[in-house]
């Protein structure tokens, strides 16, 4: 799933000792908190779940900072409930497993992203789309249903109790430092090539080159397509170049959108901000394809008139990917 724009930058997190809690308990947690919208950053105690049969226990060792951190700490989206403790980009090691886990042992690294748990049994679950789960369990910012509704609190902490299905076991060789960002940039820029079959030779257009939007043009270009990297400033147009983009437009001079339409096979857009979504459909070639997985703050949200969006629908599909 994603939905959402991610900053690649990592925070190492204060630990404590793995050995403090007992399973019959709650686990005793740190963490970095925010206690009204828009608010700063202060330390939080807390604590979590006891370890149950399936869930596994981690000792976090690095969370991404994403931007969607940054909108629910703001409030950007909907009304949120505080204290807060973001941090959906997870990598770290198992201290704890259940009784019935069979995925992890103790020292295994795991990663976690956007979700803890869901109900296992509706459709969309037993489709592996358990982001659309009516109980999903969000890793921060949402109710917890299988333990008393209580408040999740996410990475920006020093551990994590979760069910094994909801973490990534990662390499024993995997540079883990570098790993956090990919449990949700990462995911949500692939899974979107992925599903429009980018391939060798696409044109390819990336709207945005922020933390999303770098991860999607190294994947492109690895897949072998040419990649255009739209966005706002000139600061980035080297950095594009050098990751392997074919070409960098910078949206605010006209002349370098010139000859564009009608030219791109895929466009995924990763832009944070208001812009005119309708300027990229027309660069689609038909049954060209566009995803969006960049969702600004509800005051800044860009709009599309039904009516470009049925005229260019003739030559050309679109969709969301949330």
């Amino acid at each position: 799933m994603k939905h959402l724009i991610c900053l690649t930058a990592t925070i190492a997190v204060a630990l404590l000792n793995p050995a403090f809690a007992q399973d019959s308990g709650r686990i005793p947690s740190k963490g970095l908190a925010v206690f009204k919208a828009g608010g700063t950053f202060s330390p939080y105690a807390f604590s979590r779940h006891a370890v149950g049969d399936n869930d596994i226990r981690i000792e976090i060792l690095y969370a991404g900072i994403c931007h969607s951190d940054l909108h629910h700490v703001h409030q950007d989206w909907a009304k949120e409930e505080y204290p807060m403790v973001p941090g959906h980009e997870i990598a770290g090691r198992v201290v704890r497993v259940g009784k019935a886990v069979t995925k992890f042992k103790v020292g295994d690294y795991a990663g976690v992203g956007c979700m803890v748990n869901s109900c296992g049994a509706c459709e969309f679950c037993k489709r592996d789309q358990e982001q659309y789960c009516r109980g999903v369990v969000m890793t921060y910012h949402g109710h917890d249903q299988f333990h008393g509704n209580e408040l999740t609190q996410g990475g920006y902490s020093d551990n994590l109790v979760l069910s094994e299905g909801f973490a990534i076991k990662i390499p024993a060789n995997a540079q883990i430092e570098k790993v956090a960002p990919l449990l949700c940039a990462g995911i949500t820029t692939y899974s979107p090539l992925h599903y429009a079959h980018v391939k060798k030779g696409d044109k390819i257009g990336v709207a945005g080159f922020g933390g999303l939007g770098h991860m999607a043009v190294q994947y492109a270009v690895k897949l072998g397509a040419d990649v255009t990297v739209f966005d706002i400033t000139e600061e980035k147009r080297s950095d594009a170049l050098k990751m392997g983009a074919v070409r960098y437009v910078n949206v605010n001079k006209p002349d370098e959108l010139k000859d564009l339409n009608n030219t791109l096979d895929f466009i995924l857009s990763t832009i944070p901000a208001k812009y005119d979504p309708a300027m990229y459909l027309k660069m689609l070639k038909m049954d060209g394809q566009m995803a969006i997985v960049g969702l600004p703050a509800v005051t800044n949200m860009p709009t599309l008139s039904v009516m470009s969006l049925v005229m260019q629908g003739s030559l050309n599909r679109s969709s969301a990917n949330s």
